[in-house]
């Protein structure tokens, strides 16, 4: 053997709102998949010539500890095993001889996803991709070229010094290319459309181990799947992106508020008359409870995209309110998501937490329903003093770029949304009281909320699915018959099919 390092370069990054996870299953998705029991992992691994910077570990070391540590504890995969390929040509021996050996496997570039589909995996092999971190930003071209190891926070510094944006995410932590593969919602999708819409072209490893270019000229039909289904077809080791020249400098107007209860219908009456929001303004809303005084309270930042006079007059009917406004800023683009809600990323971003999230789309505001919605909020963290940490969150995103996009253009089935909520149930995983009332009060808090979405049912963003959904409440089911017949062509034998995996055949 070669040299092989035992010792794991530590990952300081995670990844989302929205990662790369790939596998392989012997069966149907909705199976539990194990390593066959006469494959000794070690072995298969080991009796391996490997380049000098591709990193094994096993099960108890510390090594393993830290390419495996997830975002969310809950419906959490488990490894026997766990590789980080420091060449592109290791990482396809490593498809091959998983394939080889049905071994089951996710490939992730930071293990920042939560759909509950994951958990199905049970003593696979990690395949950590924190070593394809290349980032090349060409200013003639005015396009970046990142592999699956970047996470949205380090292109920010980059592109704003270089006079360039793109649309993001709501989170620093995730991948980039993870956020992109499920579509890639975020403030800028009314002025720039999704993240995916960006997207240039692709290189892709997929389930014969072969290493393919993809994109509107070249294996045009994979390229459509990757945008909005991406996980299912194989691993991004390198993604290009069109960019953005800055406008107005790069900034952004951002006003913050905490909203008591007293005055929450008042506000939330308010959002609903603004709709549908300019192209250029987006607002995040939580309904939490204070930690200090373990009240149920509204926190709600407004950003808008340019110049500050512009932003007061799309601002006027929140500004007129006259609530208690903690932060009014114009924020450089490249410092607008870590500076929000005083710097909540940190808390956002923090790993090895029990973590369990139920989300869905909207086209209407509602604010009788948001009502509805606080006063469920306020009675659960009144009873489940372990609930206090969870968070009702409402994106409210415009969409007149998304939307300007011809449906059929990628695969991504929800361009008329105006919005993403969830529910973020944070518990100690030894607190079962709380963890089955949080449960309970997603669900119906789901229902209520679907039921004034402007959807006939339940729709959901991929990258913010649970995990429970029908295939059709999250990949469309105008969509779903491509996806199945490429699913067959690139992926027969449904080796990449955990996150929210897809058939070869539908109906």
């Amino acid at each position: 053997m070669s040299a092989l390092s035992t010792t794991l370069i530590p990952i300081t990054w995670v990844l989302p709102l929205f990662w790369l996870s790939f596998c392989l299953s012997r069966t149907d998705a909705a199976a539990t998949a194990r390593v066959p029991p006469r494959v000794d992992l070690r072995s298969v691994l080991t009796n391996q010539q490997w380049s000098t910077n591709t990193t094994i570990s096993f099960t108890g070391s510390p090594e393993f500890y830290n390419v495996t540590e997830r975002w969310t504890t809950f419906s959490a995969p488990t490894y026997s095993a766990a590789v980080s390929p420091g060449t592109e040509e290791d990482l396809v021996r490593i498809v091959k001889l998983a394939t080889t050996h049905k071994i089951p496997f996710l490939a992730t570039g930071g293990r920042h996803g939560y759909t509950t589909t994951l958990g199905r995996l049970h003593n696979g092999l990690a395949i950590d991709l924190s070593h394809f971190n290349s980032l090349n930003l060409n200013t003639t071209a005015q396009t970046l070229t990142v592999g699956p190891g970047v996470r949205v926070g380090d292109i920010f510094d980059p592109l704003y010094n270089a006079g360039f944006e793109i649309q993001t995410g709501s989170a620093s932590c995730p991948s980039l290319i993870g956020v992109t593969l499920g579509g890639g919602v975020g403030r800028y999708q009314g002025v720039y459309g999704l993240i995916t819409d960006a997207l240039v072209s692709v290189r892709i490893v997929t389930a014969s181990g072969d290493i393919v270019h993809a994109s509107k000229d070249f294996n045009s039909d994979l390229f459509w799947a990757i945008r909005g289904a991406g996980a299912n077809f194989g691993i991004i080791i390198s993604a290009t992106y069109g960019l953005h020249p800055l406008i107005d400098d790069g900034d952004v107007f951002t006003v913050e508020y905490i909203i008591p209860k007293e005055r929450s219908s008042e506000y939330f009456r308010t959002i609903e008359s603004m709709s549908p929001l300019p192209a250029e303004l987006a607002s995040i809303m939580l309904i939490n409870s204070n930690a200090t005084t373990n009240k149920t309270q509204v926190q709600s930042q407004w950003t808008y995209k340019g110049r500050e006079d512009k932003a007061r007059a799309a601002l006027a009917p929140i500004l007129s309110l006259d609530l208690e406004v903690t932060r009014m800023a114009i924020d450089p683009w490249n410092r607008l998501i870590d500076n929000a809600f005083g710097g909540i990323m940190d808390s956002i971003c923090r790993a090895n937490i029990t973590r369990d999230l139920y989300s869905w789309n909207m086209k209407n505001y509602s604010a009788s329903t948001y009502d509805a919605s606080f006063a469920k909020m306020d009675a659960y963290f009144a009873k489940y003093p372990g609930g206090r940490n969870s968070v009702l969150q409402f994106e409210f995103f415009p969409n007149q770029a998304m939307a300007a996009i011809p449906s059929d253009e990628t695969a991504f089935p929800w361009r008329d949304s105006t919005g993403y909520i969830n529910f973020n149930m944070l518990f100690d995983d030894r607190d079962s009281v709380t963890q089955s009332a949080s449960i309970a009060l997603g669900l119906e808090l789901r229902d209520d909320l679907v039921a004034t979405s402007g959807y006939p049912e339940l729709t959901v963003f991929v990258n913010y699915a649970h995990g429970d959904e029908k295939l059709e409440q999250i990949y469309g089911r105008d969509k779903l018959a491509r996806l199945a017949d490429l699913k067959k062509i690139w992926d027969p034998n449904r080796i990449f099919s955990y996150n929210n995996g897809l058939p070869t055949q539908y109906p």
